[in-house]
């Protein structure tokens, strides 16, 4: 029985602790390529990985095979951030990125952890506020590095890149900096990726993407009612008025005096009367 792209979706990510991340989000890229081929891009990996593999010797450290793979990555396949078109989908679609080069923060460094992952370098991923990183464990310490470069950074840095976004929290209490740089789960890059496309396609009001990213959270993050409201949302920009009833009460039946209870109540009467037409 051949599995639809979300039941194929779903099957990936049921288990929190065996999600496979690189293919989890390969898949994101169904939705605006339902011909998405898995097996060319992950063929072209593997190729890549094997002609990284054959530079490093038996013995070499994690030091020396993360220097390899900077050197590999960024100046040989010339990976690098799409600043020209940031805002453009394919940035994170990784069957794209692997093809252009060309990426976001959070896509870059999937390819770049799932090459890591190939030669023995267990990266991982820091869902940092306003710019995604990764990082490298090693007997000094954790290695933080910048997916749109390689480059370094030290605590210094990190502090620069964190205060805007402190300054802009109403709370008093500021967590220490290595909060913010715990490994994610696989699950929290997943919908990090979704969201950024969820802002692109609201903001291009590209209902049927959007529904599709919406269809994706609700699968990931079963218990965000908010999402289930944002695809009721979205049917009914396109039109389907069921759907979106079905969304959004279920969405008031748990968040009665959500800030947007009023807003969303006042749609009921329309979606109610609209589903009741015949087709």
């Amino acid at each position: 029985m051949t599995l639809t792209p979300l039941e194929y979706f779903s099957s990936l990510v049921r288990q929190d602790d065996s999600i496979p991340l690189f293919e989890s989000a390969l898949a994101l890229g169904q939705d605006a390529y339902p011909d998405l081929d898995f097996s060319a891009s992950q063929i072209e990996m593997d190729t890549l990985a094997l002609k990284l593999k054959q530079r490093l010797s038996a013995d070499a450290s994690h030091i020396q095979k993360l220097r390899m793979l900077n050197h590999f990555f960024f100046q040989e396949l010339a990976f690098a951030g799409n600043i020209n078109n940031y805002y453009d989908p394919d940035n994170s679609y990784i069957h794209r990125v692997i093809a252009s080069r060309r990426g976001i923060p959070i896509s870059l460094a999937l390819v770049y952890m799932e090459l890591g992952q190939q030669i023995g370098l267990n990266m991982k991923g820091i869902s940092f506020p306003g710019h995604f990183l990764m990082k490298l464990s090693v007997q000094s310490g954790d290695i933080v590095l910048d997916p749109m470069n390689g480059s370094s950074l030290s605590r210094e840095e990190l502090e620069e890149r964190l205060e805007p976004y402190l300054e802009q929290q109403e709370y008093g209490d500021e967590l220490p900096l290595a909060a913010y740089l715990r490994a994610a789960h696989p699950r929290e890059i997943l919908t990090r990726m979704l969201r950024n496309l969820k802002a692109i396609f609201t903001e291009g009001r590209q209902w049927e993407l959007l529904r599709d990213v919406q269809e994706r959270l609700v699968i990931l993050l079963p218990d965000e009612i908010t999402e289930r409201r944002d695809r009721g949302l979205a049917y009914a920009n396109l039109a389907e008025p069921q759907a979106a009833l079905d969304d959004i009460e279920a969405y008031l039946a748990l968040r009665p005096d959500a800030e947007d209870a009023d807003i969303m109540r006042e749609k009921l009467p329309e979606l109610r009367h609209a589903s009741r037409r015949p087709n």
